[in-house]
């Protein structure tokens, strides 16, 4: 359905993103919270990766510093060959426009905007070319091609995601971050919508990297990559949402074990 393609202009690197001795600390003193403790992976180009572990386990922080949302205390973070320091808040603003899709779980469709033009939003900030065609194109892709001058108040749960994904690919990034994106949809559509981001991975090419509480949406990825109290504790390869649940019960073992 989608057609593969490279990024704006450039050719991909064969590691989507790498992690290494990523720390992230909150507060200070008697008030610090270690929320990612040394953490280092590396996750190939067009992978489909689900992150998972209970809450305060450092997913989200994860997600933010892999994003460029956050800025690690120490370690290096490297997206698609291009390492995340120095530089301005324009500069990376830049970067993420060019490089990283995001989709999250409230959607963040602007409610006065079109189906197309929210899709079409991030190019235009990006002060880059708009091909509505392009977009359209994308959006027929999605299962949306009739809902183009739609409003969001208009669409279903499961159709708003559809747009948010439209819109994370019009930019043509390298690495889609999904924050819990089947978190406020019923059994149907999150299906429906882990299909598509698996579709986006084995189809277009991309990398997407997920954040889920859920073992059944975790199970539509290629790996599962555990944290535990900010540390990573494991992970698995082909998984199912059973075994998932399992390793997701014994995560404090592995966690006071040291492995």
């Amino acid at each position: 359905m989608f057609r593969r393609s490279g990024g704006p202009g450039q050719a991909r690197s064969a590691e989507a993103l790498r992690l290494v001795g990523v720390s992230k600390v909150y507060g200070d003193a008697e008030s610090a919270v270690t929320a990612l403790d040394n953490v280092s992976l590396s996750l190939p180009t067009g992978s489909f990766t689900a992150v998972m572990g209970p809450s305060g386990s450092g997913k989200s922080t994860l997600l933010q510093c892999a994003a460029g949302l956050d800025r690690p205390d120490r370690g290096v973070v490297v997206v698609d060959g291009a390492e995340l320091a120095g530089g301005t808040e324009a500069e990376l603003t830049k970067f993420r426009r060019n490089r990283i899709g995001f989709v999250f779980q409230s959607y963040n469709l602007l409610p006065t905007l079109t189906v197309l033009q929210n899709t079409t939003l991030p190019l235009r900030l990006a002060g880059r070319r708009v091909s509505r065609e392009r977009a359209r194109t994308i959006l027929a892709q999605v299962g949306l091609a009739d809902r183009l001058g739609h409003f969001p108040d208009q669409l279903s749960g499961g159709q708003r995601q559809r747009v948010a994904i439209a819109r994370a690919l019009v930019a043509e990034p390298a690495v889609i971050f999904a924050d819990e994106p089947t978190g406020a949809l019923d059994t149907r559509s999150a299906r429906e919508v882990l299909e598509l981001l698996r579709e986006v991975v084995s189809a277009h090419g991309r990398t997407v990297v997920m954040v889920t509480h859920d073992p059944v949406a975790a199970s539509h990825a290629d790996s599962v990559v555990f944290l535990a109290d900010g540390r990573l504790a494991g992970s698995m390869t082909e998984p199912t949402a059973d075994a998932v649940a399992e390793r997701l019960a014994h995560l404090g073992d592995v966690v006071a074990a040291g492995v």
